[in-house]
Parts: structure tokens; sequence; C-alpha cells
């Protein structure tokens, strides 16, 4: 853990960072490649430029999720405000661009600090300058960390309450016994009797979710892809990304998409002076993201130790929010 000094963090409060942010990238993707079938963990998308080409994603036509959250958000934000209470830390599990707790901090009664967790210092950094420049009153502390792992949430001086903030239905990217293990942690974090508020995506329509990570464009394809380019650039991997195409599969049971790189012809591939051999039409696993009834989720949160004290919907019901509270 580290922290950074004044010139690095202009209107922030202070800044934490923790080495595994970075430091397991080599042995996770090794482990990865050495699978059957392979497979990549998602976290690692999130470089400089897989941040910006995600939130790029956010803005396109197919992609539901963002827009729907956001409208959804603003529309309860009075209630999660009541909910939640006067004096908040809010903390914010994997914040990225942070533009939908704007929504919740405009809301908030005198909100104290905002705790931004992220795995990109870049985008973390810039982020959070961005917003402590809007925000002059609020207490900016942002966390370079894998949210995934141990960390500890900063000490805030005069701290009435703890909310935690997990949008983007980013929950859908576990397992069910990682979505149990992450809930059980951040429970920890929050302590007895705090919130988190999350978004989680619904079953729908499976053409409704094949075209939002199949768009037209191309993002979420270079988005996809941009994972073998950080491979090469930090791990010296010789990928040949134009022998590998974006795919992305809907699974009825358990009810997910999946987000595959499959390569078009036999090669082998490098890295870490390590070689992987690759048969044509072979894929490596990039990404999960599960769907959910309310029901279910509910089931699942409750498991890790929280009760479910509001749930809401968009009038088109493709899209939740819930807001737990540690038990």
């Amino acid at each position: 853990m580290s922290s950074a000094n004044a010139e690095v963090l202009g209107a922030l409060h202070d800044y934490v960072e923790y080495g595994h942010a970075s430091k397991n990238f080599l042995e996770d993707v090794l482990r990865g490649l050495r699978r059957t079938p392979k497979r990549l963990p998602s976290k690692y998308f999130y470089d400089e430029r897989g941040s910006q080409l995600f939130d790029d994603i956010c803005e396109l036509p197919e992609y539901y999720p963002t827009r729907t959250e956001m409208a959804l958000l603003r529309s309860i934000s009075r209630d999660v405000a009541a909910l939640v209470g006067e004096g908040a830390t809010v903390i914010e599990f994997g914040s990225g661009s942070s533009t939908k707790i704007r929504i919740l901090l405009d809301a908030l009664d005198a909100p104290l600090a905002y705790v931004p967790v992220d795995i990109s210092r870049e985008h973390l950094l810039m982020s959070a300058r961005d917003l402590a420049d809007s925000y002059p009153d609020l207490r900016v502390v942002p966390v370079c960390a894998d949210y995934t792992k141990p960390f500890d949430v900063p000490d805030i001086e005069g701290e009435k309450v703890r909310a935690g903030f997990f949008p983007g239905s980013t929950i859908g990217n576990f397992t069910r016994s990682e979505a149990i293990s992450f809930l059980s942690a951040a429970a920890a974090d929050l302590g007895h009797n705090n919130g988190l508020l999350i978004g989680v995506d619904l079953r729908k329509d499976p053409e409704i979710l094949r075209a939002a990570y199949n768009d037209a464009a191309g993002v979420t394809a270079a988005f996809n892809l941009n994972l073998l380019h950080r491979i090469n650039r930090e791990l010296d991997g010789d990928f040949d990304t134009e022998a590998f195409e974006h795919e992305a599969r809907w699974v009825p049971d358990p009810g997910r998409i999946e987000m595959h790189l499959v390569s078009t012809r036999a090669q082998d591939v490098t890295v870490g002076g390590e070689i992987f051999h690759f048969a044509a039409g072979e894929s490596i696993h990039t990404e999960d993201s599960h769907k959910y009834d309310i029901a279910g989720f509910q089931a699942l949160a409750a498991e890790a130790g929280w009760n479910s004290i509001e749930c809401w919907t968009d009038p088109d019901a493709l899209f939740s929010i819930h807001l737990l509270r540690v038990a």
C-alpha cells in the first residue's frame, strides 16, 4: 500500500494504492492460458484504453444497461437519500469514470466523503480529480485496488454512516460463489446496519442481450481485443490481434452472456516466455455477464449477509437497483 504526494493529489484529500492492483497480471494470464478451455479475468480489461472504450460502450444505442440504470437512479435518488441518511461516506466499488455517483451525490443530504475504488490508476485519478473539482466541499479519497481482494476502507473523520455503491450490474461478472464472496467482504467493509446500492441486470429477450454485446460499431469487439493488446504491451506477448475475433454468446442455463476471443486459425502465442497453442476456432473466455430475476438476486444477497430493503425497476423491467443493508 502506498500514498501519493501532493502534486499527484491535486484537489484530492488523499490517495491510497494497493500493490495487488497490478502485480498479479502476469500470473493470472499465464494461469488462464494454461486452462482448458482458456480463460482470462475480465478485471484486466480496464487499463486506461480499456476504461475509455468501456465509457464509449455505455453511449452505444444497443447498450441499454447504462442509460436505463441512470434514468432509474435519477427517478429514485431522493428515496435512496432518505434511506441512506445524512453525512454519508460513499464507497464505490469499481468506480470507472464516476458518472453515476454524481446523481447520487446530488441527492444525498450533506455527503461527507466519496471513496472511489478502481484497478485502473490513471483513469481513477483523472475521474477523482474531476469529481473533486465539481464537489469542493466533498472529501474525495481514491483507492487504487482490486476490490475483489482485501483492502481497508479509509477512515473518514466525522463519518456518520457508510453507503456502498456498486452500479452497472458488475455483480453479473461474478460466478455465484464469487458474488457471495464479494458481497460478504463488502458487508464487512461497510459494517453493521450500513447499506449497499447495487445495480443488477435482469433476464430478458436474448435478442436484446445479443445486440448489447455485439454492437454494430464494433466498440465492444475493440474493448475485448484490447485485452490482447494490453498483454502484448505489458507482458511481452506476441498475440496477432488480427487473428482473433470477438464473439458474444447467450447461454440460457445459467442465464448469462459469455464474451470470447476466437482464434481464426491454428497459431502459437508466446506470453512471458511461455508458448500457448491455439487451434482454429478455439477461444479465450474473457467475461461472463449473468442476468438475474429479482427473487434470485435477493436470495443470493441474503446468503452473503444482507437484508433487502428496497428494489426498483425501470418501466420495461430491463434493469433493477437494490438497496441492501448489512444484517
